[in-house]
């Protein structure tokens, strides 16, 4: 109707709008009501075109990342109360959507040797205190100097990565200077799960040690399931999605990417959806942490 309204508006000036109702059969009360609520739509398309201009912003802060649910969460954190279906409507009309997550590359080679701790995880991925319950694991990131190897501890009160590690190799060593970093920047708590796939890194007496040292509680999931360490399964993707899966010139520039992305970016800045403290950074949620375990 808007488009027979648009052309009686047109041609008013040649013609008389009661001939041009009657040609094109609407009522002249409504093409008089359509009249005046014209100011009232410029009003909502300049609105809609300064929203999508706030969410555009908002996406590209993102690493253009954010779907629908968290450019909601970031405007209601910016004190902008924006029904949600108006946000996906902007968003389709602008074409911007978060990104899909794929499959990666496993590095699991478990030592038939070795004999692995039990899961004490046992698929629960929440913990209530931070410094109680972390996962590993290990990704590699292809550079044209070779593999470079990133080894995470994420601890599953705050989602954080509380400890990492990157180098050309993925030996033991690679996953214990992980968990010394874990263990200097947030002083893990005595008895704290640590938990991970049966690969040899995990299963390796230097490893052992160095958590044997700490007073730490060594956690493997079964061998080719990847559901028995789906928290860290699910940063990796999120990782490689956001970060956007490359081919880096080196591993120097590799590693900085990395850095940035987990240190500014995730810790700090990427938004996720918390049971008790609703969207909060990771960085914030171990904020709240403290301060629920302080008071």
């Amino acid at each position: 109707m808007s488009e027979l309204y648009r052309f009686i508006h047109a041609e008013k000036a040649c013609y008389p709008v009661a001939l041009l109702c009657r040609a094109v059969k609407v009522a002249r009360s409504s093409y008089y009501a359509w009249c005046d609520g014209e100011a009232a739509r410029q009003a909502r398309r300049a609105a809609d075109d300064a929203l999508a201009h706030e969410i555009t912003v908002l996406h590209i802060a993102s690493r253009k990342a954010y779907g629908l649910p968290r450019i909601h969460a970031e405007l209601r954190r910016l004190g902008r109360r924006v029904n949600r279906k108006r946000i996906a409507r902007i968003m389709r009309q602008v074409g911007i959507q978060g990104v899909t997550r794929r499959k990666r590359r496993s590095l699991t080679r478990p030592d038939k040797k070795a004999r692995p701790a039990p899961d004490l995880i046992g698929r629960d991925f929440h913990a209530e205190i931070p410094g109680t319950k972390l996962v590993g694991d290990i990704i590699c990131l292809p550079t044209a100097e070779g593999w470079l190897y990133l080894a995470c501890r994420l601890d599953l009160a705050t989602r954080e990565i509380v400890g990492c590690a990157m180098a050309d190799h993925h030996r033991a060593t690679l996953v214990t200077d992980a968990l010394k970093m874990a263990h200097g920047r947030t002083g893990l708590r005595p008895g704290c799960v640590i938990h991970s796939d049966r690969g040899t890194e995990y299963t390796s007496a230097e490893l052992r040690s160095k958590m044997a040292e700490l007073n730490l509680l060594q956690s493997c999931g079964r061998t080719g399931s990847c559901f028995d360490n789906a928290a860290a399964e699910s940063f990796w993707a999120l990782l490689k999605e956001e970060i956007g899966t490359r081919l880096w010139p080196d591993r120097a520039t590799a590693r900085a990417d990395v850095f940035n992305f987990i240190e500014t970016f995730y810790n700090r800045r990427r938004l996720r959806k918390h049971k008790t403290f609703g969207y909060l950074t990771p960085a914030e949620t171990r904020q709240r942490h403290q301060h629920a375990l302080a008071a």
